[in-house]
């Protein structure tokens, strides 16, 4: 292969150039051989230009105008019969290429009429004639062009699988990501819940520890130093739930760590003053509403024992028909806050939301005295949230996916509907043509095979009893003074009968062999 033409067909559209140039080889090669062949004449050459310039034409515009390039062809054939070899598969590129039918549709009509008017009115080729070339054109044209139309709707369909199937792993992608994240807010919660919790009581044990007088002085070092490593851990920690967090992320029904009876008790065991209001047996609750409870008493009570260290602490839980009130109140620190860096407020931000997942509000700040309150109003009974809905399970229930699956059945409705159009417009127009053709072609030429037995030979014309109105196509046959009819052969109407005359008198008859 020359470097040129390796050069051209592995650059951009090098193919399109490739299938192109074949396509105007099997367009002209017809012209080429009939038009090259002894003997060499004027007119022969003139036309075979004619016909190569023609067909370059077709090629050029094919892919953009695929139906001019079609009637291009077809008109070409009025010139040229050996366009018809090429007929064909110009219609079916111009079914592949083309994105709408109405373009061909109209053409076909158009070339079916000017056919019509040109063989019948114009030239009085005749009905036959019509017949022939409205059956070339059907064949030639119409069904190649509907095949192209077929594989067209073919390959959309493909598209739109592929694309169904990016978007099915895009939704698949997308749920795989939110149950990670999800599952990263769980772990958020948790350590929040629980190891924050735990390391501000231990740090409150800590500072104990490191003011007990009775303890040498090695050792009340010892608790301070880890008292300040309790604290950067539970900076970490939060730093770590920063990340972790996700703030939409659905709220967990299940209180963690037991009661808030145990959350009481276990303060109390750490070294912090914790009161109960009021003192008895507190109220069951559901438990989206004990969970909510839950929650903001922990939180409570660990903002208590790291930035109030040493502060009573009383706990208020009330229930009024279907209200639940719930109030953890804390005193000013007696030595200060410990020292470590300030609050970021997550907590609280957490809370806020799980109380209002709940169907609550809450509301926290400073006392006057100093201390600090943390106060939520919840439904003892909570609506239930959209974010408490079943996850859906895996599947294209995205608005891609759903898109997708659209385009998908669309592109299937359209391929079975070419491929029905494709079988069936062939053999319907077929029948169109023989109907309008048989009728045309045989009134007033049908003869019996019962009146053709009683014709007597040497009898005069206007004697023959049942002899039709008119021969079968032209009067003139292939003997002189012979006359065709036919038996009403459907669908093509064949000559079946031949009569001949001689001075007004039937001289022979015979059948027609096909």
């Amino acid at each position: 292969m020359p470097r040129w033409v390796r050069d051209r067909l592995t650059r951009p559209g090098g193919r399109r150039w490739l299938a192109d140039g074949l396509l105007w080889l099997l367009a002209v090669w017809p012209l080429l051989v009939a038009g090259l062949s002894p003997p060499y004449d004027r007119s022969a050459l003139l036309s075979l230009a004619g016909g190569l310039a023609l067909s370059t034409g077709a090629v050029a515009v094919g892919r953009r105008f695929p139906v001019v390039a079609l009637v291009l062809v077809v008109g070409g054939s009025l010139l040229d019969g050996n366009y018809l070899f090429v007929i064909p598969f110009f219609a079916y590129l111009a079914g592949r290429r083309a994105a709408s039918a109405v373009p061909a549709g109209v053409a076909f009509a158009v070339i079916a009429a000017a056919g019509t008017v040109l063989n019948l009115v114009l030239l009085g080729t005749g009905a036959a004639t019509w017949f022939l070339l409205a059956s070339v054109l059907l064949f030639a044209g119409v069904l190649p062009w509907l095949v192209g139309r077929y594989r067209r709707q073919q390959v959309a369909l493909a598209r739109a699988r592929r694309r169904h199937e990016e978007a099915r792993d895009r939704e698949r992608r997308g749920l795989a990501e939110r149950v990670r994240l999800r599952e990263r807010a769980r772990i958020a919660r948790e350590m929040h819940d629980s190891l924050g919790h735990d390391l501000s009581l231990i740090a409150l044990r800590a500072a104990a520890l490191e003011l007990a007088g009775d303890l040498p002085a090695g050792h009340r070092s010892a608790a301070g130093e880890l008292r300040a490593s309790v604290a950067a851990a539970t900076e970490r920690l939060h730093g770590i739930i920063g990340l972790l967090r996700e703030d939409n992320g659905p709220a967990s029904v299940r209180p963690a760590g037991g009661s808030v009876a145990d959350l009481v008790d276990g303060a109390r065991e750490a070294g912090m003053t914790v009161r109960r209001e009021p003192a008895g047996q507190w109220p069951e609750l559901p438990v989206r509403t004990a969970a909510a409870v839950h929650r903001v008493v922990r939180e409570a009570l660990t903002n208590a024992a790291r930035y109030a260290p040493g502060a009573p602490v009383t706990v208020t839980l009330d229930t009024d028909g279907d209200r639940v009130a719930l109030d953890v109140v804390n005193g000013p620190p007696p030595a200060g806050p410990l020292p470590g860096p300030p609050s970021t407020g997550s907590g609280l931000l957490g809370l806020t939301e799980r109380v209002r997942l709940a169907g609550g509000v809450l509301t926290a700040g400073p006392r006057a005295d100093g201390g600090f309150t943390v106060a939520a109003r919840l439904p003892r009974h909570p609506p239930v949230p959209d974010d408490a809905s079943p996850e859906p399970p895996p599947g294209p229930s995205g608005d891609g996916v759903g898109e997708a699956e659209r385009r998908v059945r669309d592109a299937r409705r359209r391929v079975r509907r070419s491929l029905l159009v494709a079988l069936g417009a062939p053999a319907g127009i077929a029948a169109v043509l023989t109907l309008v053709y048989y009728p045309v072609v045989t009134a007033g030429t049908v003869l019996s095979e019962a009146t053709y037995a009683r014709l007597p030979v040497s009898a005069a014309r206007a004697e023959l009893d049942g002899l039709p109105r008119r021969p079968l196509g032209p009067t003139g046959t292939d003997r002189a003074g012979c006359e065709q009819y036919t038996d009403g052969n459907f669908p093509l109407a064949v000559p079946t009968w031949r009569l001949c005359f001689a001075d007004g008198r039937l001289v022979s008859k015979e059948r027609i062999e096909q």
